[in-house]
């Protein structure tokens, strides 16, 4: 079994999400010194993006590295949270201010959000379950709807 396959296998478990919300800050900051190159777990080798948000609130940057999926020419993100109760933050603030910016190995692209409906969610939940498999199991955590974004150049 390859690193990729069992991290895949053990990120379905309760404690590897628990580990995953705590490394989230480092991870974001070892993501961004290094250009994309290295994250917790080492070199990455599932594709992850810097998503640039702008605060509802604060009106303030906010950065989130996140797993994604490709659709065509844009890219696909789901607000699971590691499948808390609980939106995460930065899918509300796309709700709030669509235009973000995401940046993928050092190159930073402006985009624009858009919140998929019911069927474009089923069209684009089997590319993000095939990066991530774990995504079906924090949809069984919560109570709430996963919030599934594409997101295109703007």
């Amino acid at each position: 079994m390859g690193f990729t396959s069992l991290v895949r296998r053990v990120g379905r478990t309760r404690w590897f999400a628990r580990i995953g919300r705590v490394t989230s800050t480092i991870d974001r900051r070892l993501h961004k010194a290094s250009r994309g190159r290295l994250s917790v777990l080492g070199r990455p080798t599932l594709p992850h993006l810097v998503l640039t948000t702008t605060g509802r609130t604060s009106g303030q940057p906010r950065e989130a590295v996140l797993l994604y999926a490709v659709d065509g020419d844009g890219w696909v993100l789901i607000g699971s949270n590691w499948g808390q109760e609980r939106h995460p933050a930065w899918s509300g603030n796309l709700l709030a201010d669509p235009h973000a910016t995401v940046t993928i190995a050092g190159r930073t692209t402006p985009v624009v959000a858009t919140l998929a409906d019911a069927d474009e969610r089923t069209r684009l939940l089997p590319a993000l379950l095939g990066v991530w498999p774990a995504y079906a199991d924090y949809a069984e955590r919560t109570d709430r709807e996963l919030r599934v974004f594409r997101l295109a150049r703007a």
